[in-house]
């Protein structure tokens, strides 16, 4: 199979998992839907994919450290994240978005090196952490997510 056909199943496989989680997010009433989810899971993965390959057959093969790009993307999501942390009227909202949007980039990295059964059970412990204990579990009085 062409080596281009196999990233861009990768890219598919990050789109729908950080959609699944997306539509959690959307059903619990949060600005962070599928669409934004299964972007940031989706460049995540597209970012990983460039950082091992992008580079190779290239003169700056030799010197090139696939990891500045990845810890990169951990740095820039976690900006994105921080942005949707809101404290007002003595309540704190956006925590639990804020860190769906971090570990859905880390899922996309996931996917990116090849741990693809890695990534869906770790958005289906994501699910179970988001929809069940959600349910189960009341927020802390005056305080929201």
């Amino acid at each position: 199979m062409n080596q281009e056909l196999i990233y861009i199943a990768q890219i598919a496989l990050a789109l729908l998992l950080g959609g699944v989680v997306g539509f959690e997010r959307r059903a619990d009433k949060k600005e962070a839907g599928p669409r934004t989810l299964g972007l940031v899971t989706m460049g995540s993965t597209l970012f990983t994919l460039i950082s091992l390959y992008g580079f190779s057959g290239h003169e700056l093969q030799s010197g090139v450290d696939v990891s500045r790009i990845m810890s990169q993307i951990v740095v820039g999501v976690g900006f994105l994240g921080a942005g949707m942390i809101v404290f007002r009227d003595d309540k704190i909202r956006g925590l639990t978005t804020s860190a769906s949007v971090w570990l859905c980039a880390a899922i996309g990295m996931a996917v990116g090196v090849g741990w693809y059964w890695t990534a869906i059970v770790s958005t289906a412990l994501v699910m179970i952490v988001l929809y069940l204990l959600g349910h189960l579990i009341p927020p802390v009085q005056g305080k929201e997510d």
